[in-house]
């Protein structure tokens, strides 16, 4: 394997070409758990017909594990909307229907979010008060299993030259609750200070999935607190802000 085309870093992988194939390569410290559960997510998405690049390999790097998977030429929603901010409207609609799509799917082998976010929550920094309050909040949340990306947002899709969209990353896959997914990408774009694109982006969710909006914003403090063990300083007290804000019933 030739690994000296770095595509991408991230905080614990850095992502490779190597002609037709891609190569993600983890920290050596990464969890061996870790790397097989995003492994079999990837391989049981292959197998309910979204268009994702097909794993081809688990092995090892210098001591280090790594994922081998098709390379997909062209270019991410997140890439689109820089060069062309005119049509930013337009792709976050794109972005939708293709995140409406992946929902429509179910992957009973999937992990649960429900038991995913209850022990996020658990592993917060978050009071005990505050704790009780979001896992009482989840369970009374309707329980679904539609296909949840985890960590959807304009990078994660790439828009192929023949205008084919292909799907990236999915570590973070569950079976649960749409709305849930969508609040996760309406952070992301907070996340990334992209207010406007975040208002714009649930709206269009909510029109184009007959969602009411509140019904999302009930889910915003429960993904705010599970995402926040992942998430640096900076961004942790950014989800503290959204789980405090919100009044609970």
């Amino acid at each position: 394997m030739k690994l000296d085309r770095v595509i991408a870093v991230r905080n614990d992988k850095t992502i490779y070409r190597d002609g037709d194939v891609c190569v993600k390569v983890f920290n050596s410290d990464y969890s061996k758990a870790d790397v097989l559960n995003e492994a079999l997510n990837q391989a049981r998405i292959e197998e309910t017909g979204l268009n994702i690049p097909k794993i081809l390999e688990v092995t090892m790097v210098d001591g280090k594990w790594a994922i081998v998977s098709e390379y997909i030429k062209g270019k991410t929603i997140a890439q689109l909307m820089e060069e062309d901010p005119e049509n930013k409207d337009k792709y976050i609609e794109q972005l939708v229907d293709i995140q409406l799509s992946v929902q429509a799917k179910t992957c009973p082998m999937l992990n649960k979010l429900k038991d995913k976010m209850n022990r996020k929550i658990s592993q917060s920094n978050l009071d005990a008060t505050t704790r009780y309050e979001l896992h009482t909040r989840l369970e009374g949340m309707p329980k679904h299993n539609k296909v949840c990306h985890g960590d959807f947002n304009p990078s994660n899709v790439i828009i192929a030259e023949d205008g084919t969209a292909f799907i990236l990353d999915w570590s973070h896959a569950t079976q649960g609750n749409a709305s849930a997914d969508a609040a996760r990408t309406y952070l992301l774009f907070w996340l990334s200070g992209d207010i406007a694109g975040a208002e714009k982006y649930i709206d269009t969710f909510c029109k184009k999935s007959d969602t009411a909006k509140q019904y999302v914003q009930k889910w915003m403090p429960i993904v705010a607190a599970s995402q926040s063990v992942k998430g640096n300083e900076k961004e942790r007290e950014f989800l503290y802000s959204w789980v405090n804000v919100v009044d609970y019933e």
